[in-house]
């Protein structure tokens, strides 16, 4: 007996690894493809304003300047707490793109900007969440790109000429497949913080997940109600780099992605109750580390993977019951989505995708 045991373990783990692998290179074989291909470096000077903040706005600033690095001749960065003026005065950019710019670049540095004869473009990244504080800053600049198309509207109601929406993407240096050890491996993976909405229905799933090898990481999960029956599959607090976070996204057969609610007034500043329309960051990170997406939908998801084919999708706790059941019993389908969804994300959702719309609209460069 010990001997059939060893031997159906042995059997079980070749078969694990030798799926994983295959998995692996189908993904590699995408990232290969879009590897090759150079980006268009333009003869612009930018100085860019970083947020200045932590996570989770450091990989942002992070993405951002690898890829402004790469697309352009001549890049200055600064922090908000730094003399940006002045470097502006003797770099004499073109442009100047500030991200976040809430509670860290005070907009009277906009406008000093602005009177040195220097376009400004600021990149909200908390909309609609912050919008309290948001639609005291946006009339400081030129140009104002918002991740969030609910909030164009409200930034042209206040007197503020070019608006547009600007999606979250993804930096491919950072979030891309890779080979993961198989202690990082995983049923069902969620990775994110414990917003009420989530909470509620969490609770709903824990008996469901209590029986997978199910992985939460974040803060705020002994909020749930069924916290002790999922207590040894949550990583309570703990914090994950983007790397690590990108190999546990793609150690899981299946990710989780659930957005916050733009109701939740225990952290939200919208009291204009704006509806939250557009994808999270998430949407994209997961998706470009290879990983097969479960979602719930926000309008503009089909504007951005094509749901069933790219991703996957839900609409309530029982249906989502029903989807991780039917993919963890499918794996040439879920793999497939997976795959066909880094593609997308390679193809359109790069920082460099998001960094040349933004030269189209001040620069007026070509389609």
């Amino acid at each position: 007996m010990a001997a059939s045991g060893a031997d159906k373990g042995r059997r079980d783990g070749f078969a694990l690894g030798l799926n994983h692998g295959y998995f692996h290179g189908r993904c590699a074989a995408v990232m290969a493809k879009y590897a090759q291909e150079a980006p268009l470096t333009r003869n612009y000077r930018i100085l860019y304003v970083r947020s200045g903040k932590g996570y989770p706005y450091s990989p942002l600033d992070r993405a951002i300047i690898d890829s402004l690095s790469e697309m352009t001749e001549q890049l200055a960065t600064a922090f908000p707490k730094d003399d940006v003026v002045g470097l502006a005065a003797a770099f004499k950019p073109d442009a100047a793109i500030v991200l976040d710019a809430i509670g860290s670049f005070p907009p009277e540095k906009a406008d000093a900007l602005r009177r040195l004869g220097i376009k400004t473009a600021v990149w909200f990244t908390d909309d609609p969440y912050y919008t309290d504080v948001t639609i005291s800053l946006a009339p400081h600049y030129d140009y104002v790109f918002t991740m969030e198309q609910s909030c164009v509207p409200l930034y042209r109601s206040i007197g503020c000429g070019e608006v547009h929406h600007l999606p979250f993407a993804v930096n491919p240096r950072v979030y891309h497949p890779r080979k993961v050890d198989l202690s990082l491996r995983s049923d069902v993976c969620f990775i994110g913080s414990a917003f009420w909405n989530r909470v509620q229905f969490f609770d709903r799933l824990a008996p469901y997940l209590a029986g997978k090898k199910t992985l939460i990481v974040g803060l705020w999960w002994n909020r749930l109600r069924h916290y002790r029956l999922l207590k040894s599959k949550i990583r309570l607090g703990q914090w994950m780099n983007p790397e690590q976070t990108s190999a546990r996204y793609f150690g899981a057969k299946i990710v989780i992605n659930m957005h916050r609610s733009h109701e939740d007034e225990s952290f939200n500043r919208n009291s204009r109750k704006i509806p939250a329309l557009s994808v999270n960051p998430r949407t994209f990170e997961i998706c470009g580390s290879g990983a097969f997406q479960l979602t719930d939908v926000r309008q503009d998801l089909e504007r951005m993977y094509t749901p069933g084919r790219e991703v996957a999708v839900y609409d309530s706790a029982e249906h989502l019951i029903r989807q991780l059941e039917y993919y963890l019993n499918h794996d040439e389908e879920r793999e497939a989505i997976a795959v066909r969804g880094l593609e997308r994300t390679l193809r359109e959702h790069t920082y460099r995708h998001r960094l040349a719309a933004i030269f189209k609209v001040m620069f007026g460069e070509p389609s």
